[in-house]
């Protein structure tokens, strides 16, 4: 048995942290096997920080690791999807294994236990299957024009078996109402829904919302100038467009888990119409992606108002600097000073956990469980973290 103490010890398994508290852990395994208020706190080595549970990633392609640092801000999604085409393909697959490699044991170090994670194609998995990184992997799939979803659905079958075969989670799931026939994204999303699981990039700007609302604005625009087949304009929000799919690849309700990923448009009326369907619905949010690509971020407080089941991703390095869950939750503290960072914290913790079905292990320290344990460092005199606070894996 081994013990650990810090300023603030973040369970996740009440409202608010405790005080000068302790972890003991199995040092063999890592399940937690006690917390509680050191008792005497000067006979103690008291860590200036925090102790917390390993982070879930809850939105991650990691695969595009080798774009990292290149692409230029604030270019809107229809720039943003020129620079993905241009620029994806620059370099091999020994090159591309060698950057997920090294990112994963980056997040690893930084404390990240587990993510779901976007692939569209194999390069990731073989770094994957072998990492202590629990990956459930999306098998994202694209392809705007009726006639390919036929051969689009044969292509990522094969690759889901072959994800199985080397012992990888995965599904196959929907990108986007923006790169997606009607047809394939409703047989893309039965063929993640017949697995349990669908990750859809939903409500991720304006200009997504334009194409469906209004069939308009610069991804429109985008789209017709590459001679791509726009999806219905229906005069409707692109996540009510998104169920409406669903309905055609299975009847509601959904008791799987959804995944919805960036929600930065999301109003009241789409909230509604997800729960009026979606049984087990989560609703990641990375917000220094969003920042990178349009210089916005997702309605937080309509969200908690809500009762959303929030999670935290990263996103990219395509769309971000780092993969870092830690600098995710300083940029929802500097925005959104008033949400306690308990919250936060589960919701980069437990609620990613929650959505991949590994709660029972992961997302908080309670006896029985093996989370990891992070230290988190640099903290302000109210114990919140802070732009220059720092995350390690202790355990």
């Amino acid at each position: 048995m081994r013990r650990v103490a810090a300023s603030y010890v973040y369970t996740l398994e009440s409202d608010n942290p405790l005080r000068n508290a302790f972890v003991e852990y199995d040092e063999n395994d890592g399940t937690v096997l006690r917390t509680g208020v050191c008792e005497d706190p000067s006979l103690e080595e008291i860590l200036p920080g925090a102790l917390v549970p390993g982070f879930v990633n809850a939105h991650c392609h990691v695969e595009l690791s080798h774009l990292h640092g290149k692409f230029y801000k604030g270019s809107g999604m229809a720039g943003f999807i020129d620079q993905i085409n241009a620029l994806r393909d620059w370099a091999g697959r020994e090159v591309k294994q060698e950057l997920v490699a090294k990112w994963m044991d980056r997040m690893w170090a930084d404390g990240v236990s587990a993510m779901a994670d976007i692939s569209n194609d194999d390069s990731s998995f073989d770094v994957k299957a072998s990492h202590p990184i629990y990956t459930r992997t999306f098998l994202e799939v694209f392809g705007s024009e009726p006639d390919m979803c036929e051969g689009v659905m044969a292509d990522v079958t094969a690759l889901d078996a072959l994800a199985k075969e080397k012992g990888i989670d995965a599904a196959p799931t929907p990108h986007s109402c923006y790169t997606m026939s009607p047809a394939l994204l409703s047989a893309s999303a039965a063929a993640g829904l017949a697995q349990g699981y669908v990750s859809y990039h939903s409500q991720e700007s304006q200009e997504e919302e334009d194409l469906l609302l209004s069939g308009s604005g610069a991804m429109y625009e985008n789209r017709v100038r590459n001679g791509m087949s726009t999806p219905p304009v229906t005069g409707e929000s692109s996540l009510k467009y998104f169920i409406a799919r669903l309905a055609q690849a299975a009847q509601p309700p959904y008791d799987q888990h959804i995944l919805l990923v960036h929600n930065v448009c999301l109003k009241q009326d789409d909230i509604d119409a997800a729960k009026k369907v979606m049984n087990n619905v989560y609703w990641a949010i990375c917000p220094l992606s969003n920042i990178f690509i349009h210089n916005a971020l997702p309605p937080i407080d309509l969200m908690r108002r809500n009762g959303l089941a929030i999670a935290i991703g990263t996103d990219s390095l395509s769309s971000n600097d780092d993969l870092s869950v830690i600098r995710e939750i300083a940029c929802i503290h500097e925005n959104f000073p008033h949400v306690p960072m308990n919250e936060i914290f589960t919701w980069a913790s437990l609620n990613g956990a929650r959505f991949l079905s590994k709660e029972a292990v992961l997302g908080s320290l309670a006896p029985g469980k093996r989370p990891g344990i992070v230290f988190v460092d640099a903290l302000d005199a109210d114990g919140n973290v802070t732009a220059q606070s720092t995350s390690k894996r202790l355990i």
